[in-house]
């Protein structure tokens, strides 16, 4: 069975003004979309003097509203200083949909989101 691989957020970068910001990506599709039974999903996020939260959120609804997203612990990265590098998280589900959260955002920049499935 293929894999797919595709960016799912990139080249953010904060005013550098301190406020607070947050973004929340466009919906992608995971491995429940494409009725894949082992459900293995890999992010990796690409990031540069970042300060603020990452996450992943997934669905099994397959036209989700607010409500139906909920956020995966395992993906999460929090930099509490200025962070530099590239962070892989592995999670398994078979979810139909996934997206991006970044919250809490106060500094740096995020080069790409990548998801794997």
């Amino acid at each position: 069975m293929s894999s797919s691989s595709e960016i799912i957020l990139s080249n953010q970068v904060h005013p550098g003004d301190s406020s607070t910001e947050t973004i929340t990506g466009v919906k992608f599709k995971g491995d429940g979309y494409y009725s894949r039974s082992d459900g293995l999903h890999t992010v990796q996020y690409n990031i540069v003097g970042f300060i603020g939260k990452i996450v992943i959120q997934a669905t099994l609804a397959s036209d989700p509203v607010t409500a139906d997203w909920f956020t995966l612990p395992s993906t999460q990265l929090t930099a509490t200083t200025n962070t530099t590098g590239s962070y892989i998280y592995n999670f398994t589900g078979n979810y139909v949909w996934v997206r991006v959260i970044i919250s809490d955002w106060t500094d740096g920049s995020v080069s790409s989101i990548l998801l794997n499935h």
